[in-house]
């Protein structure tokens, strides 16, 4: 869903990280210059773990651009503002009736590439080359999609495993903002070279999805109050831990609302759904997405 604004963050949400530290504008390219465009790839939070999520196929994507007139290298990402967990799971605040969530995602853009983080355990290579002013128009529809496109979600929801499947919610992160990103290019005439693109997505697998409500329709005055407890009750096991005991406490509750008794709620373009789960219920996949075929002729490609 496309949103009008981007509302402003509320001061209750904190990042461990900060985002986007060292981000800047991004400039208008000379149209006479060719842009080398790279594909970024590296296991999800290498800084702090190296390749340990690499090993399971979870992996965060970015895009590079080297300009061939100044030199200089950008590298431009999409992630969330406060976190994975924020995105994934609210907060339960004490004198709140309903789910506080802090999931905006938003794109980042700064000067130079991190050659050893994303060589030494993912991917960066050369995928295509365009204009100056290819680029240009793809800054404009970047600062479109980053206003209007707001809300970071971690999951892909899908009948089952088979690849024909109904897709009842698709994904919303990082390889998805890339995905965009390279239609966009391709859109305005970039051509891609031939290799091989893998993405990585985390998949639960249900029956038909059912229609809670949002907000205010359940956790308002007039609300469902059982329904509103339902859900408090459901999100509550994964909170932050402070002790391994209580981690694994939370787990079992986990474990049993999930997997035993198939349920799980999910809060997508805000509003809440029912997801009656069923095996194998969760599934990370590393996926292949072809880079997309564009349209040669478009700025004289």
């Amino acid at each position: 869903r496309r949103f009008d604004y981007r509302p402003k963050t509320d001061p209750y949400c904190q990042a461990r990280y900060t985002f986007c530290p060292t981000g800047s504008a991004i400039p208008v390219m000379k149209e006479e210059d060719v842009i080398e465009v790279y594909r970024l790839q590296a296991p999800v939070w290498e800084f702090k773990y190296g390749d340990l999520l690499g090993h399971l196929k979870i992996m965060h994507d970015a895009v590079g651009f080297k300009s061939s007139l100044t030199g200089k290298n950008y590298t431009m990402e999409w992630y969330e503002l406060f976190q994975l967990g924020n995105c994934t799971f609210p907060h339960l605040r004490p004198g709140m009736d309903a789910p506080f969530w802090c999931n905006q995602g938003a794109a980042c853009f700064y000067e130079g590439i991190d050659d050893a983080h994303w060589k030494e355990n993912g991917t960066l290579v050369l995928v295509t080359t365009v204009s100056g002013t290819m680029f240009n128009e793809m800054a404009k529809w970047v600062k479109y999609d980053n206003e209007t496109g707001i809300y970071y979600e971690t999951w892909t929801v899908q009948a089952s495993p088979d690849k024909q499947s109904t897709v009842w919610f698709d994904s919303y992160e990082c390889s998805k903002f890339i995905l965009r990103t390279y239609q966009k290019l391709a859109d305005l005439g970039a051509v891609f070279r031939k290799i091989q693109t893998n993405y990585t997505s985390i998949i639960l697998f249900s029956g038909e999805p059912i229609y809670l409500g949002n907000e205010t329709s359940i956790f308002g005055p007039l609300g469902n109050k059982t329904l509103a407890a339902a859900i408090r009750h459901f999100y509550y096991p994964f909170k932050p831990h402070r002790t391994v005991r209580e981690f694994f406490v939370d787990l079992l509750k986990i474990i049993d609302r999930v997997i035993l008794n198939g349920q799980f709620y999910l809060f997508y373009n805000l509003e809440y759904w029912f997801l009656p789960v069923k095996f194998p219920y969760l599934k990370i996949i590393y996926e292949e997405v072809p880079l997309p075929i564009g349209n040669k002729t478009s700025f004289g490609v």
